[in-house]
């Protein structure tokens, strides 16, 4: 898609600092940013506060300001403006969220792995039910658990390192899940 006339004159008014082009500018491509950061995070099984919604949001704006509007000036106008910033906010919200996942402590990695996956899927977090769990599963199952529950992959990444169908991934957990409970009532 090619860049509309009303985007190219927005484009220009901003590397030009015309009054109100930037509150225009925001006003056009907040949501879009906004969709961005929800969708980065929820592909990365993350769940964002609405603090850090708004912080990453920000950083994406941050970065398109930053050095007199230089993300803006590489622009090439050979797409939509919509198309260029979804990628420059997309390596925006990967590079925050990777830092913020490098700067959690290792002791409390499992903190940091969100609690609810973007399908709904509960994660563990104690290490020790997970061990325990890998130990009754045979290696395709303790392999899928160990990169969901311990390594805090997605689903596509999982998919990606075993070859396993994505959509078979939920149930490979779940059926897991399920064989811990029954290990749990014969204890019990």
């Amino acid at each position: 898609m090619a860049l509309s006339d009303i985007d190219r004159n927005l484009l220009d008014r901003c590397l030009a600092r015309k009054p109100r082009a930037w509150e225009d500018f925001v006003d056009r491509f907040t949501g879009l940013v906004i969709h961005v950061v929800n969708h980065t995070a929820r592909c990365r099984s993350i769940i964002l506060s609405t603090a850090d919604r708004e912080d990453l949001a920000a950083e994406v704006l941050l970065a398109i300001i930053r050095d007199d509007f230089a993300v803006l000036r590489r622009f090439r106008r050979r797409s939509s403006l919509a198309t260029y910033l979804t990628v420059v906010a997309r390596r925006v919200v990967v590079r925050k969220l990777v830092e913020t996942r490098a700067a959690t402590p290792l002791a409390s990695a499992g903190d940091a792995v969100a609690p609810y996956d973007g399908n709904g899927e509960k994660r563990l977090t104690d290490r020790d039910q997970i061990e325990q769990l890998m130990e009754q599963l045979d290696d395709a199952e303790a392999a899928v658990v160990r990169m969901y529950h311990l390594e805090g992959k997605t689903y596509q990444e999982i998919s990606r390192v075993t070859g396993m169908p994505t959509n078979s991934v939920g149930p490979t957990l779940s059926r897991a899940r399920a064989k811990l409970r029954s290990a749990g009532a014969r204890q019990a």
